[in-house]
């Protein structure tokens, strides 16, 4: 089986069947990438078949903890490469897609991707989660709020739930040690507004890699004073 048949066997798992035109975004995703991460460090993963499963299949494996509906409100904090973000508009063309990084460079990646791509309905913006969580634009404006990123539990529900309406919830994807995580980060994610309601472990597919979603539901306001200002949350974390 080669990179693309597990492209579209891998979401399947997920119950998404990819259409000819997805396939193709993916793929020339995965150019752009390749070609620019030449330049610049945007991943550590060179190989299709790696790229497919470890970035876009794990990217797809959030919409076990979502449910999705027509021009919903989603942004994706501390981006990177554009993970999960990206690959979720791909399947869901009329989701309104805000991506969020503190890099330029990986802004201006991310910009030529969604112009490459045909993608419309996506922001890409340069700046802190601190700042713009504190932004009236953006704060309380998401259905759901998703990270990737490497931070604790705690420090990154800081970043996130300021951004999440109430009503609408913080996917967080996170790999091993998860009940730790959670049982840490539980007075934190209550400080900010947030409930956890459920954590979900992932079977990637073609890899034994562990994986999980914690799904936090925004169940009141943020209070006003969060996010602190930039840099505080992951030095005196909740």
């Amino acid at each position: 089986m080669n990179y693309k048949e597990k492209l579209v066997e891998g979401a399947k798992q997920f119950e998404i069947d990819l259409t000819e035109k997805q396939v193709e975004q993916f793929i020339d995703y995965m150019n752009i990438l390749n070609e620019w991460n030449q330049k610049m460090n945007l991943t550590g993963l060179e190989e299709p078949e790696e790229i497919v499963i470890k970035h876009f299949l794990d990217s797809i494996s959030c919409v076990r903890g979502m449910d999705i509906q027509e021009n919903q409100k989603i942004i994706d904090v501390g981006t990177g490469a554009g993970f999960p973000g990206v690959p979720l508009k791909i399947i869901y063309p009329n989701l309104q897609v805000t991506l969020l990084d503190s890099l330029k460079k990986r802004i201006s990646f991310l910009e030529h991707v969604v112009s490459e791509l045909g993608l419309e309905d996506v922001e890409c913006i340069h700046g802190r989660a601190e700042d713009f969580g504190q932004d009236k634009n953006y704060r309380e404006q998401y259905d759901y709020a998703l990270a990737r990123a490497v931070a604790s539990l705690d420090v990154l529900s800081e970043y996130t739930l300021p951004f999440v309406k109430v009503g609408g919830s913080f996917v967080a994807q996170r790999g091993t040690n998860v009940k730790e995580e959670v049982i840490e980060g539980s007075n934190a994610i209550e400080i900010l507004g947030g409930i956890i309601v459920d954590v979900i472990a992932i079977d990637l597919p073609y890899t034994d890699a562990e994986r999980n979603l914690v799904i936090i539901d925004k169940v009141v306001a943020t209070p006003n004073n969060y996010p602190r200002r930039a840099g505080k949350p992951k030095k005196s974390p909740l």
